[in-house]
């Protein structure tokens, strides 16, 4: 099979995440996503997110309606640092037969040479699935340049380009600004009723 992995803090996770997975899905001919849930990024390790238990019962809400998306627990079940190299490999011992496809936005691309081992991350999966961000300009002779190969791993995904985001979403709540047609409606409900991502 063809197992799609798309990594993130997903806090909370929302419309555009869900279309540009299944884009993904859809183009790269993926049998399944794994979701990664990643309590802490290493890439934001200042920045504040909310408890990965509430992430968690969020991103179970926003997949509970596609068998094609399962969540993984690959980085929950183990210690931080949480880097994407040691993710793949993992996964790929899980899953010694079938072929893994590492989903990232264009924004995660440019900034590849500053992620750990971004070498290691390459030999750990069969191709990378590149879904374009809005702003994120990317270079790829310079790209390719610091690490050598990297073009034949990408594979590009046509996507919506959708100005949503996770903070942005944040923001909205703290200001008591409307963010029903953002989210799931699972989501929305959890987060409405729980008051989750308020106060942060």
């Amino acid at each position: 099979m063809r197992i799609g992995v798309f990594g993130g803090t997903f806090d909370p996770p929302h419309l555009a995440h869900l279309i540009l997975a299944e884009e993904a899905r859809f183009q790269l001919e993926l049998n399944r996503i794994l979701w990664v849930l990643t309590p802490v990024s290493p890439m934001k390790p200042d920045v504040h997110i909310s408890p990965w238990e509430q992430r968690f019962e969020l991103l179970k809400a926003a997949l509970v309606d596609n068998p094609k998306f399962e969540i993984s627990q690959v980085d929950i079940d183990r210690t931080a640092p949480h880097y994407a190299f040691e993710t793949l490999r993992i996964l790929g011992e899980h899953y010694p037969a079938d072929d893994i496809v590492f989903l990232m936005g264009g924004d995660s691309l440019r900034d590849l040479p500053q992620w750990e081992k971004p070498e290691e991350l390459l030999s750990n999966c069969k191709e990378i699935g590149v879904m374009r961000r809005p702003g994120a300009e990317i270079n790829m002779p310079e790209l390719e340049r610091m690490i050598p190969c990297l073009s034949h791993k990408v594979k590009w995904v046509e996507a919506p380009l959708l100005e949503i985001s996770s903070s942005l979403i944040r923001k909205r709540l703290r200001l008591g600004e409307p963010v029903r047609y953002f989210l799931p409606d699972g989501v929305y409900q959890i987060i409405k009723s729980k008051k989750y991502l308020r106060s942060d």
